[in-house]
């Protein structure tokens, strides 16, 4: 394995990391801090927080589907 590639998957992992925990204070945390503190600022309204996830995973399954129609209908042509 070159440097090249423990240097993408250390970023990727970090990245994850990051979005992993601030999606659980902004879900999991938030509501339990009164509405007039500081750290509202940071999160989004709560209703994106269902709707952000929600259209990812539709538009992942609508990849994964066209995907697969595609290998199989370019599978039973030859």
């Amino acid at each position: 394995m070159s440097v090249t590639d423990r240097c993408i998957g250390l970023s990727l992992l970090l990245f994850s990391i990051t979005v992993f925990v601030y999606y659980t204070a902004w879900v999991i945390l938030s509501p339990f801090i009164d509405s007039d503190h500081w750290i509202h600022q940071y999160f989004l309204p709560r209703e994106y927080g269902i709707i952000i996830p929600l259209m990812l995973v539709v538009v992942g399954l609508t990849v994964i589907g066209t995907f697969l129609g595609l290998v199989m209908v370019k599978s039973k042509k030859k």
